[in-house]
């Protein structure tokens, strides 16, 4: 598998490539990355040699670039990267109708078991508060996490898509079936992501965290292998598991 890494050196970016660099049936085709510092690193796709694959690490502004350059190369898109806008999302989905793109908040597989169990607690419960309380490294640049979003969406897809509360502050009473989100930043933390769900009489926690970067590359491998078996579409960690079940 011959994978091009954009945001090459970036956090996640320099781990990939390390772990792509070691194992058997992989090969560092490039590395790409406007701020990179290494001779090994392009500034940018363009002139990257043959791949199977790209990954993509980078910052969400790159996204239009990054699709236009995969659909005219007929390239599998590995998007891991958060913080889109609604114009970028829309590209994605209109690029997946050419090409296989696989997007997720989080390539963790910890992390797609944690929305299934948020949304059937969401279902079991159908009156109770929900709030997520996602905490991250004091670099992260996006606020709430991608992967505090997809958990606010899972858990939408059992309460009709109630509204969701960014943190709070002054006179801010909860609102009856609104999902809290709130985020914190300090020290040098990987991920967590906690949902709590309470009711009058009891609460139910459900966590998830990460203690190595390497677990998102993993993931992100083991993405780019499935989605360079797949025809064009838009898939995520989900449409993963669920095959392999």
């Amino acid at each position: 598998m011959r994978a091009i890494v954009c945001g090459a050196c970036g956090r996640m970016g320099r781990v990939l490539r390390q772990m792509i660099n070691e194992a058997l049936d992989w090969t560092l085709a490039a590395g790409v990355d406007p701020y990179g510092q290494t001779p090994d690193v392009l500034p940018s796709l363009e002139g990257c040699p043959e791949a199977d694959v790209i990954i993509d690490f980078s910052h969400h502004s790159g996204t239009n670039a990054l699709l236009a350059y995969a659909v005219e190369r007929k390239l599998p898109v590995v998007i891991a990267t958060t913080g889109h806008t609604p114009e970028e999302l829309a590209a994605i989905a209109e690029a997946a109708k050419k090409i296989p793109v696989f997007r997720s908040g989080n390539m963790s597989v910890g992390v797609a078991l944690l929305c299934s169990l948020a949304k059937k607690a969401a279902s079991v419960f159908p009156e109770a508060d929900i709030e997520i309380v996602e905490t991250h490294h004091n670099h992260k640049l996006d606020a709430p996490s991608g992967t505090a979003l997809m958990l606010a969406e899972a858990i939408g897809e059992a309460r009709d898509n109630p509204p969701l509360q960014l943190g709070r502050s002054g006179n801010c009473p909860r609102q009856k079936g609104e999902i809290g989100i709130h985020a914190v930043r300090r020290g040098e933390i990987v991920g967590i992501h906690e949902v709590l769900i309470s009711t009058p009489t009891q609460t139910v926690t459900l966590r998830h965290e990460a203690h190595t970067r390497a677990l998102f590359a993993e993931g992100a491998m083991a993405a780019a292998e499935y989605l360079c078996a797949q025809g064009p579409g838009l898939y995520n960690m989900q449409s993963m598991i669920d095959q392999e079940n």
